[in-house]
């Protein structure tokens, strides 16, 4: 019953934080390590696994400190940087050299606090830190980038610059009570001394629990899940992902001042960009493009029309740009699913956690939209399961879609 299904947070990123280098880096869409760990229970550790939509790399850590091999695919540079310093192994040395470099620079930056630093060019970024918790962060990072180099110049160094992005997030006004990001009304001023402080905290987590080695081995590799290029040397046994919702909660605005401290993005155009090439993408440009995108694949299933006209008719504020939003996702989501046979071992076992979500009264059943793509694309045992309620809203529920691959 539905009724009885509990919200069950560790299933959430929230259970993510204390689980080694899982809680290197908040993310509120990560799902969680234990309800991996399920999934992979019943695998074998020869088994290859794949996370088609990498996100903060939690399925492919999982598998691989269980011995397994495993990769994952995203587009975004940030989080294929993020996700591969979180599947590597570091040396003692390697260790002992940052927190040596990190002294020096903690020694050595103050001198730098009042002069004209870089500072990332986001948009009202007062709202973000004030003037001078800003001017701190910024000679901080000028000079760490003498020691270190810039966030993809040196892999070895990543997680420095993971620090620095927990730094900021943590000295900043965001406020995370809810899913998504938002502002706090509140605005701190932190001392200099609380900031270091804070800083050599990170890193001292980070550093604990980079000294563990992982036993499997995993990579994040530059892959568009639509568009998957069939492999006759690597064939997968196992997909287990979560990606994005059909709810346009944007997966970029959290990533947006990671990826301006890290260099990833230099202007706000770069993130609508990126987002625009993301499976339900609705940042920015992302939007304003929807009335000029033109469906591909029309052997979609009947069920995704039908909701996407409900939407359409319904009076709801800009319902005609919303239908076209969950017409695209779906459509990408079918482009996914066909694409992704071509790199799959006979008997592969696939599943997706996913959310439902409601457009001004219309429920948008993800779970059976996407098993009815699964059945028209040629997998069987297809079957979904709910995972877990989502929030207070009753209709809301993450679940299971499963199925398995016999080509």
């Amino acid at each position: 019953m539905r009724s009885t299904v509990q919200q069950r947070s560790d299933y959430t990123f929230k259970a993510n934080r204390s689980l080694g280098r899982h809680g290197w880096l908040r993310l509120t869409p990560a799902y969680g390590v234990k309800l991996v760990e399920n999934l992979l229970s019943s695998s074998d550790t020869e088994a290859i696994i794949l996370d088609p939509f990498s996100g903060t790399a939690t399925t492919g850590l999982v598998a691989a400190e269980r011995g397994n091999q495993a990769y994952s695919f995203d587009i975004n540079p940030f989080l294929i940087w993020l996700g591969n310093a979180k599947y590597r192994n570091y040396t003692e040395d390697c260790l002992l050299d940052i927190r040596e470099k990190v002294c020096q620079a903690l020694q050595e930056y103050k001198s730098q606090v009042d002069q004209d630093n870089w500072v990332p060019p986001i948009f009202n970024i007062e709202r973000w830190w004030p003037s001078y918790t800003l001017k701190v962060l910024a000679s901080l990072r000028a000079t760490l980038v003498k020691k270190f180099g810039e966030p993809e110049e040196n892999n070895g160094y990543s997680i420095v610059w993971i620090t620095f992005c927990r730094l900021a997030i943590e000295t900043s006004s965001a406020a995370f009570n809810h899913i998504s990001m938002s502002f706090s009304e509140t605005i701190i001023h932190y001392e200099i001394e609380y900031i270091e402080k804070l800083f050599l905290d990170i890193l001292d987590f980070i550093l604990k629990t980079a000294e563990k080695s992982i036993v499997g081995r995993a990579k994040v590799l530059e892959v568009d899940s639509r568009n998957i290029i069939s492999s006759d040397s690597v064939k997968i046994n196992k997909v287990i992902t979560s990606p994005p919702y059909p709810n346009r909660i944007s997966y970029i605005r959290e990533l947006r001042p990671y990826m301006y401290w890290t260099k990833f993005i230099n202007e706000a155009k770069e993130a609508g960009e990126l987002d625009w090439l993301a499976v339900g993408g609705t940042w920015g440009i992302a939007t304003s493009r929807l009335n000029s995108w033109t469906i591909q694949e029309k052997d979609l299933p009947e069920n995704v029309f039908s909701t996407v006209k409900n939407i359409r008719i319904s009076d709801g504020k800009n319902s005609n740009l919303l239908s076209i939003y969950v017409l695209k996702y779906f459509h990408d989501m079918h482009l996914h699913l066909g694409s992704i046979r071509s790199i799959l071992e006979d008997g592969a076992e696939l599943h997706y956690i996913v959310g439902n979500s409601t457009f001004f009264g219309n429920m948008v059943d993800t779970a059976s939209l996407l098993s009815d793509s699964m059945r028209i694309l040629g997998y069987s045992k297809i079957h979904s399961e709910i995972v877990r309620k989502r929030n207070c809203n009753k209709a809301l529920y993450e679940y299971c879609v499963s199925a398995s691959w016999y080509g």
